[in-house]
């Protein structure tokens, strides 16, 4: 497994996170749909949509189309800042979130933010885990959102994933992240339909995550898995990495949870002096 936790070399350089890569994907990608909201309510479960969101404001870390950021609102957030680093990941948000005026979204590195304090809820859904150094975005989070605030992240685990960390993963290194984003769109196709014959078939594993995506229509199947293809960096992290990697960010009171059998959700407070 590719060493995480480190303080990477060259800490300021963006592109182990794909975000050109992502950035063409989120402007295929970059409808709303109710599915979402269920995928939306997995990754934050530390967070009850009915409260927790309620009047707070946001940063939402990597925002890709905007849809985490659509979500909040949705569920009372008073307003908030996506940030992400592709243009066209950045138009996509934009317009997702043109009905929110107290919504901006800017063209920022997660390394460096730039706010100190600002926010109640800093959360990053499916981003950590594809960066060079993790614990250096964990920190310009931390320092983001204000003492007593939360900082959420949903990232790729590894149990229950091991035949596909050990056997399919490599292909994604030696090859799909070598090639032109173009040809490993065109090439999802092939894996996507696989999944979908499997799905429809009931011959998958009983885990929760494949129950999910049962009631997922084609096309969502489709970028989940050119997702799983494009990026140059994707870590599959145990239990306790994840909790190591809140703690190093210097966080307190952690939790995480189990999301899907497949994937972590960990959320932590800033410490208040």
């Amino acid at each position: 497994m590719e060493n995480a936790m480190n303080e990477a070399k060259g800490s300021a350089d963006v592109s182990g996170g794909s975000p050109e890569r992502f950035g063409y994907s989120w402007n295929q990608f970059n409808e709303l749909s109710q599915e979402q909201e269920e995928q939306f309510r997995r990754w934050t479960i530390h967070l009850d949509p009915e409260v927790d969101w309620k009047g707070k404001t946001f940063l939402d870390a990597g925002c890709g189309a905007g849809r985490n950021s659509h979500w909040a609102m949705k569920f009372g957030a008073a307003g908030g800042v996506g940030i992400d680093l592709d243009e066209r990941s950045l138009g996509a948000a934009r317009r997702n979130l043109a009905g929110y005026g107290s919504v901006q979204i800017l063209e920022k590195s997660i390394y460096d933010i730039g706010f100190q304090g600002a926010f109640d809820i800093a959360f990053s859904l499916g981003v950590i885990h594809h960066l060079d150094n993790p614990l250096q975005a964990l920190r310009q989070m931390r320092q983001a959102t204000r003492p007593g605030g939360k900082v959420l992240i949903w990232v790729y685990g590894y149990e229950n994933m091991e035949f596909y960390v050990n056997v399919l993963d490599p292909v994604r290194r030696a090859l799909f992240s070598r090639l032109p984003i173009r040809l490993v769109s065109a090439l999802s196709h092939l894996p996507a339909s696989a999944l979908w014959a499997m799905l429809r078939s009931g011959l998958h594993p009983s885990i929760e995550y494949f129950r999910l995506l049962r009631g997922f229509p084609y096309a969502h199947l489709r970028h989940i898995v050119f997702d799983q293809m494009l990026p140059r960096t994707a870590n599959y992290w145990r239990r306790e990495e994840v909790e190591a990697l809140m703690t190093q960010a210097g966080l307190e009171d952690i939790r995480l949870e189990w999301v899907n059998q497949m994937s972590w959700s960990a959320i932590g407070t800033v410490p208040r002096g």
